[in-house]
């Protein structure tokens, strides 16, 4: 139990620790990141109980309605609500960076419980697989979620704009993927793809958003020297 469990927990914590160890000026609490993991995790029973609910009434019948509707839209909104509602306005989103954090904690505080409930139900046998693809989605939506929140906060114009990429990209992304692994036989030919483009968008988002906060230090860094 205890080794399902680690396996369950391992991938979420990885990668969580891996985008906050990446912020290099100011580190977020790590007390109010932990409280949004634990939130996130929270998050999966109500999605889990309103998914049941849509399966067994029918609402949902085909692959493409399960996984935009179903999956992508509801547990992207209810992480983005809690992003919007809990963080947004806080005063430790001080910088465009700690979007990525937050997003991320939240995300991979839900993967990491749906994770270790999936693997109590199938077996340590899935875990390596489950981590390269669910946890990691899961991490690389978030990414380009709170790069967008960063946008909307800090950049000052078209903040609407970006409030709404900050939903609209990973519910888009988060539906594709889970159309291929629901829709296509040979899911895995699209899969190996699609979530090498996913890495490589979301580590661009994180180098781009690094170097805008590396220029608005510069100055300040300057002028102490």
């Amino acid at each position: 139990m205890f080794s399902l469990i680690s396996a369950g927990v391992a991938p979420g914590v990885a990668l969580l620790s891996y985008f906050y160890l990446k912020d290099e000026y100011e580190a977020e609490p790590l007390s109010f990141v932990l409280r949004m993991f634990f939130f996130g995790a929270l998050l999966v029973f109500p999605i889990m109980f309103i998914e049941y609910v849509l399966a067994a009434e029918g609402i949902v019948s085909s692959p493409a309605a399960e996984a935009f509707f179903s999956a992508a839209l509801l547990e992207e909104f209810v992480k983005w609500f809690v992003v919007y509602f809990f963080v947004y306005d806080h005063d430790e989103f001080d910088e465009p960076y700690d979007g990525i954090v937050y997003s991320a904690s939240v995300s991979l505080g839900f993967a990491t419980l749906e994770n270790i409930l999936y693997l109590l139900a199938n077996g340590v046998d899935t875990a390596i697989a489950r981590a390269l693809l669910p946890v990691s989605s899961h991490a690389l939506f978030a990414v380009i979620m709170g790069f967008y929140f960063g946008k909307a906060k800090f950049a000052g114009r078209k903040r609407r704009y970006y409030l709404w990429a900050s939903f609209l990209l990973p519910f888009f992304l988060h539906g594709v993927y889970d159309w291929i692994l629901l829709a296509q036989k040979q899911w895995g030919y699209y899969m190996g793809p699609f979530m090498l483009i996913l890495w490589w968008v979301a580590l661009r988002k994180v180098k781009q958003v690094k170097e805008s906060v590396r220029v608005e230090k510069m100055p300040s860094v300057k002028s102490q020297a």
